[in-house]
């Protein structure tokens, strides 16, 4: 899988910002909530395993 430093390593420097998991993201749930500015978003993983962000 992509747990390894060097794989985060190298899609910080691609993207130029921090790399997270999914996973770690969602903890095994379908959908979660982002506060940023002080509006929400909802993250939710697809059956097909996509993800859409909404406000």
């Amino acid at each position: 899988m992509f747990n390894t430093a060097a794989h985060h390593s190298a899609v910080s420097a691609q993207t130029g910002g921090l790399a997270l998991d999914s996973r770690n993201l969602l903890r095994g749930n379908k959908t979660v909530t982002i506060v940023h500015n002080g509006a929400s978003y909802r993250l939710q993983a697809t059956k097909l395993g996509k993800l859409i962000l909404t406000k």
